[in-house]
């Protein structure tokens, strides 16, 4: 089983920084993540994730949004763009928070990442705009709690990723593990 999307957009930052800059392309490095970017690397380097344990692997290589998101809050009054929630690659046309966990998403040419699971959002996205928070990490009505602002992933195989790639997805085999945050 597979699906199809698009890549509308790819950033990076150098710097700690809450949003990211919209690139003409990006280079992804093998077990390392986005070159130039300040998350790149093989152990964690979300500040938080330093902070607690800095020899933990770094799961959040690369960090994918789905554009379809930004339409979403847009109707709640909130204007989001690419690179705005500091995702490395934003997609359209895959329902990115349904894969299961260790699907493959090929990306162009040559690049391969594997989803690791949901990016966690924190307290800067009510930085970025206040209110924000609410529309991408709730609870339904049934109590469980939905984080709505990305996927995280590891680089398998590098590559130069640009906005208009084509994404394929390779979902892994036997029992499919949903995400979870990491």
């Amino acid at each position: 089983m597979s699906g199809t999307g698009t890549v509308t957009a790819v950033s990076s930052n150098g710097e700690y920084s809450f949003t990211k800059i919209n690139r003409a392309g990006i280079r992804l490095l093998a077990g390392l993540g986005v070159e130039g970017d300040v998350h790149a690397g093989v152990t964690v380097k979300h500040r938080s994730r330093v902070a607690q344990d800095p020899t933990q692997p770094n799961l959040r290589q690369v960090h994918l949004i789905h554009e379809e998101l930004f339409a979403e809050v847009g109707g709640a009054g909130f204007a989001v763009k690419p690179g705005d929630l500091g995702e490395n690659i934003t997609t359209s046309g895959i329902d990115l928070l349904s894969l299961p966990t260790g699907a493959l998403l090929l990306i162009g040419d040559e690049a391969v990442v594997e989803v690791t699971g949901l990016r966690n959002p924190c307290v800067q996205i009510d930085g970025f705009q206040d209110g924000l928070l609410k529309q991408v990490v709730f609870r339904d009505e049934a109590g469980n709690l939905i984080r709505k602002a990305g996927i995280m992933s590891v680089v398998r195989v590098g590559g130069v990723v640009r906005p208009g790639d084509t994404i394929t997805v390779e979902l892994p085999d036997g029992p499919h593990r949903p995400l979870d945050r990491v």
